[in-house]
């Protein structure tokens, strides 16, 4: 597995997965790719590692425990960090009111390649950054 990121500090990943196995191996695949990768379980858990480290993008599961799903996720971290580029997951296409994401986001079908992922981060930190330097 090669490394995509290739800047000298890596992209800060908060990944928010409920599911065990798919958190184990995403995270792992994202350390392996060069990325920094803070795993949370839930919303709140997110929600408070947002509020106290620096991330550069949040990769979401939609459903969530807890009662706050992705999508209020991503509403709530982007009032603490406006450009903060956020992608999406979930299994569940069909049920997901696209409607309700955050404006700029990603989202991705699960299941998924996490190579793929690293690849789709990189490119939500690129969008964001050529917008803001615009």
């Amino acid at each position: 597995m090669t490394s995509i990121v290739t800047e000298a500090q890596p992209i800060r990943v908060l990944f928010v997965e409920d599911e065990f196995l798919i958190s184990e191996m995403v995270a792992e695949s994202l350390a392996q790719q060069g990325f920094s990768v803070h795993t949370a379980t839930n919303a709140i858990d997110a929600l408070r590692h947002l509020a106290s480290a620096p991330v550069d993008v949040l990769f979401t599961d939609i459903h969530l425990p807890g009662g706050m799903d992705g999508t209020t996720l991503a509403r709530r971290a982007r009032e603490l960090l406006p450009d903060l580029p956020v992608v999406y997951a979930s299994g569940g296409v069909r049920m997901f009111d696209f409607a309700s994401r955050v404006p700029r986001s990603i989202f991705v079908a699960k299941p998924y390649d996490p190579e793929v992922i690293g690849r789709v981060l990189v490119s939500a930190m690129k969008a964001t950054l050529e917008r803001l330097s615009a």
